[in-house]
């Protein structure tokens, strides 16, 4: 059976985005060339992706431009190359191995996880993580916590949730990345 993974920036309080949608925060921080690899490294783990369909017309808008390839080769390489499942009623999706998960959500995800293949990876996408994560789909939170505290905005989490820390990594840039297993 395939894990689900979710990978998500957060502010030092728990959230994804600020009260206005704004998820600028997590990009702010100065350069940091080990970061920077790590990124790198992460983006090119052969893994498969699913989004909702907000941040998959976001991500495909950034990752295929010409400074993406500028800024981070590696990472655009490894998101244009990449298998993407978009969980959308309205969109056809027109990046690069994507496709649109068919049907009841739920169940296609049951689907993808029963089926052949390396590890799934939500990106970003927090309301769909937040009804994955209270379906109990979930195996797996990866959360880079940036050194900024929003205040408010919104939660990946609408009930609480047990987990286990698996692994922690700090940067020079101040961002935490921690591992989460459910």
């Amino acid at each position: 059976m395939r894990t689900l993974k979710v990978f998500e920036s957060i502010s030092v309080d728990g959230y994804f985005t600020d009260a206005n949608d704004d998820m600028s925060f997590a990009h702010a921080a100065a350069p940091d060339p080990e970061f920077s690899a790590w990124v790198a490294q992460n983006a090119s783990s052969g893994r498969e992706l699913l989004f909702g369909r907000k941040t998959y017309e976001m991500m495909e808008a950034f990752w295929t431009s010409a400074a993406a390839r500028e800024r981070m080769a590696a990472v655009a390489n490894g998101m244009n190359a990449a298998k993407k499942y978009v969980a959308t009623k309205t969109l056809e999706p027109t990046w690069a191995n994507s496709q649109r998960l068919e049907g009841d959500l739920l169940t296609a995800v049951r689907a993808l996880k029963q089926g052949k293949g390396p590890p799934l990876v939500i990106l970003g996408s927090g309301s769909l993580v937040a009804t994955l994560g209270e379906a109990g789909l979930i195996d797996e939170y990866q959360f880079v916590v940036v050194p900024t505290a929003l205040g408010s905005g919104r939660t990946l989490f609408s009930q609480g949730k047990k987990l286990r820390l698996a692994e922690q990594r700090a940067f020079g840039n101040g961002h935490v990345v921690l591992t989460y297993a459910c």
